[in-house]
């Protein structure tokens, strides 16, 4: 089966053909490091690293590069750096070290490149100046504005019309703006905020220029696919592609050749956000729940779709995950045969990251597993293993994951009163054995007998 796309720009699923399948390009809009980030935040991060694993195994780890951009130069990173005192990079290291923790402690693998918005400043001055140079953006009071009516595909990705745009971006109809929809590229800094040379005068760069321009240094035009959260369609990924092509003066070059958008994170009746303050930080919650059950949360609606996002939703990830370490522990005497993921399960992902059908073929693997016999029961495991690695899941030890959260002393501890429960049992002496049971459920410890012994783990808390 060949990939399949769903495409924002034609709304229609598309099959995925790259413009050089040695070189398969893709762009997907970062955080802005001032804070840390919500959840929300690391369903693009959890969703693009999802494909950035199928297209590496599709064309070749080496063939694929994936660019996720870090917004380092922002009205909020200001304010903070101004609280506290200190340079904004200050301000800026510090979110985007713990924003990489977190995106590793959620299983996503590091991007091929992280351009950050301060370091691509020369590539923005002059795509500011090339936009002027061809009459796409113009200079007014100190500001740089790009020209809207220069580019006659402006609303084609959103498909909203002019006026809805506009009253939707509450848009600041300042009075030197030409038309109201136009916005800015270039502005005057404030008293005390960071500041950058340009022949428009010192100041720094609005939003949307900075990742037009990080594509174009990073990966060049046009891109193979650009991803993001839907609530980025308008105004930032249509006015991003609008300056990048016209930066170019030939309209013909394009920008990206498939949109890509992940639906709403939503907290109760309402999108997830910091503006409204019901937000679950992820730097949270990687401490209180295994990274790899979040991953599974994010990716078990599928990604076009809202996402309800509950405490029992991380409950039910963490026993979907159970389900199939579970399985491999039970087969732990069996060394897995080398093969090739599941050929439902690879079906289901390329018809546009379909990810609740593809859980669902792993846990068909585990149960194949469970029933197999033989070989087949080696072709099974590694069946099994291929596939869930693929996405980023079984990666570890089932032992480890049942047991997680323990120290060394507790684990020493539980494994001496198993030993003596097997011991107790094996002479017939169930009062020892019951006793030893009771102990070991106050220490908040499963005990799984099986016909060689007994293995455990942590039980969740009530």
């Amino acid at each position: 089966m060949t990939l399949s796309l769903y495409d924002t720009m034609a709304r229609a699923k598309r099959p995925f053909v790259p413009a050089d399948p040695k070189r398969v390009t893709m762009y997907v809009c970062g955080p802005t490091v001032y804070n840390y980030s919500h959840v929300g935040n690391f369903r693009p991060v959890v969703v693009f690293d999802l494909l950035f694993r199928l297209l590496r195994h599709t064309y070749g780890a080496d063939h694929v590069v994936y660019a996720a951009n870090v917004t380092d130069v922002d009205d909020k990173i200001n304010k903070k750096a101004a609280e506290e005192g200190v340079p904004i990079a200050t301000i800026t290291d510090r979110y985007l070290a713990a924003y990489n923790g977190d995106m590793a402690a959620l299983g996503a693998l590091p991007p091929s490149l992280q351009p950050r918005a301060t370091q691509t400043m020369d590539a923005i001055v002059a795509m500011i100046g090339r936009l002027v140079a061809n009459g796409s953006a113009y200079a007014a009071e100190g500001h740089v504005l790009f020209n809207t009516q220069a580019y006659g595909d402006y609303g084609k990705l959103s498909g909203h019309p002019m006026d809805d745009m506009i009253a939707g971006a509450r848009v600041d109809v300042a009075p030197y703006k030409q038309h109201p929809a136009d916005f800015v590229l270039w502005k005057p800094s404030k008293p005390d905020e960071p500041v950058w040379e340009s022949p428009w005068g010192p100041g720094r760069p609005g939003w949307h220029i900075e990742c037009s321009a990080m594509i174009e240094q990073s990966l060049g035009l046009p891109i193979d696919i650009h991803g993001g959260g839907i609530d980025l369609l308008f105004p930032h990924h249509e006015n991003e592609m609008a300056q990048g092509i016209c930066a170019h003066g030939d309209h013909s070059v394009g920008y990206a050749h498939y949109w890509m958008h992940n639906g709403f994170l939503n907290f109760g009746d309402e999108k997830m956000s910091k503006s409204l303050g019901n937000v679950a930080l992820a730097h949270d919650l990687v401490k209180q729940a295994p990274g790899e059950a979040l991953r599974w949360a994010l990716l078990v609606g599928h990604y076009r779709a809202p996402l309800e996002w509950t405490g029992d939703l991380i409950e039910q990830s963490r026993k979907a995950l159970d389900r199939l370490y579970g399985a491999l522990r039970r087969a732990a005497d069996v060394a897995p045969e080398a093969t090739g993921p599941n050929v439902g399960f690879m079906e289901a992902l390329e018809d546009d990251l379909n990810t609740p059908a593809a859980m669902a073929e792993l846990f068909a693997m585990a149960t194949a597993l469970e029933t197999s016999k033989g070989e087949d029961r080696a072709y099974a495991k590694g069946e099994l293993l291929a596939s869930a690695n693929l996405i980023g899941f079984l990666l570890g030890d089932p032992e480890a994951w049942f047991q997680a959260g323990v120290d060394d002393v507790l684990r020493d501890k539980i494994d001496g009163l198993i030993a003596e429960r097997v011991a107790a049992r094996a002479a017939k002496d169930w009062a020892a054995a019951d006793r030893i049971r009771a102990e070991l459920t106050a220490l908040n410890v499963e005990v799984m007998d099986n016909p060689t012994g007994a293995t455990w783990r942590i039980k969740e808390q009530a």
